[in-house]
């Protein structure tokens, strides 16, 4: 058995992973019944819940503290031709981490890469952004800025 290691370079997997991440259960089975055939895949370890604690930063960069634990669900396969595909994201469902975990591998297969860039992982990409704006125009909306005024009398 041989596991096949992607070859571009793993900051491009890297991204694609949080990408696949961000994607819904609707988007992932919707690209998934595009592909012109389904390849065949091995689950290594099936869906699966557990929780791992989240740290965070003091101001963002300062010192690190655990924040609380979150639940994550994660899966793995194998692709026929060797690609192993990790899904793991915050939450519970067992159906999308498979499919997180299969376009993984897809993305690593030369075969299905271009698939998986068209078809996914740019829709989805485009998709984030529009929500992360929206949800930077909220937080703008209610921002207060706070001011001081020197009075007269005071000096």
């Amino acid at each position: 058995m041989t596991i096949k290691i992607r070859s571009h370079a793993e900051g491009t997997r890297r991204k694609a992973l949080v990408v696949l991440a961000r994607a819904d259960r609707k988007e992932l089975a919707e690209a998934w019944r595009g592909l012109p055939e389904a390849p065949v895949f091995e689950i290594l370890r099936p869906p699966e819940f557990g929780l791992v604690m989240a740290r965070g930063r003091i101001g963002g960069g300062g010192a690190p503290f655990n924040l609380g634990e979150v639940t994550m669900t994660r899966c793995v396969v194998r692709l026929e031709t060797g690609e192993v595909g990790y899904g793991n994201f915050m939450g519970r469902d067992a159906e999308r981490a498979e499919l997180v975990a299969r376009f993984d591998a897809l993305a690593q297969n030369e075969s299905y890469r271009e698939y998986v860039d068209t078809n996914l992982l740019a829709p989805v990409a485009a998709r984030a952004q529009r929500d992360d704006e929206a949800v930077r125009q909220e937080t703008a909306a209610t921002r207060v800025n706070f001011f001081t005024m020197v009075r007269g009398e005071d000096e």
